[in-house]
């Protein structure tokens, strides 16, 4: 009797990782200017005390300091300046390409990172609470922040950027569909 092996994935026999697919819905535009004006804030106070650091260093007799180090304090807030320009101007872009969420019938499904990418499922069913937050610069853009929590703390998730309306009928609804799964599975 002879037995026939077949591939049915076409790999030899080894087993591919299941792809993800990206979820549906992005981020709204505006997140980007969201994101580039917590930047611009975050490294203008960098620059700020980079220069306050260049001047004092500079002025000062800083014999502490090793000689290579002190001929080129003047440096830093170049250093510093640059690198916040680079982070203001390409890092809300990058964000706004790669954020995304979708809401099925049984779970949350957001994709986040830079570098490295981390695709979050959370099922309807373990959502314990639903968070709207809105900082001041959201406000100011119409936009919102949903916090679903579960009781496992890699299993909570975060979605930012969102139209504020959007935000809390989103909100709403998860928080309903939650407490609905609850009462079904008790």
């Amino acid at each position: 009797m002879t037995s026939v092996r077949r591939d049915l994935h076409g790999d030899g026999g080894r087993s591919r990782p299941p792809r993800l697919r990206p979820p549906a819905h992005r981020v709204s535009p505006r997140a980007i200017a969201h994101w580039a004006i917590e930047y611009l804030l975050l490294w203008g106070l960098a620059f700020g005390l980079s220069l306050g650091v260049a001047a004092w260093l500079g002025d000062a007799e800083a014999d502490w300091l090793p000689r290579w180090l002190s001929d080129r304090v003047g440096l830093l807030p170049w250093v510093v300046g640059a690198a916040g320009l680079l982070m203001v101007t390409v890092a809300p872009v990058w964000r706004y390409r790669v954020h995304r969420w979708e809401v099925s019938a049984d779970v949350v499904y957001t994709r986040t990172g830079w570098f490295s990418r981390e695709w979050l499922l959370v099922p309807v069913s373990r959502i314990q609470t639903v968070d709207t937050e809105q900082g001041w610069i959201e406000r100011l853009l119409g936009l919102a922040t949903i916090e679903i929590n579960t009781a496992s703390h890699t299993g909570s998730s975060e979605v930012s950027g969102l139209p504020a309306g959007v935000a809390t009928r989103l909100a709403d609804d998860l928080a309903h569909r939650a407490h609905d799964l609850r009462d079904d599975a008790t």
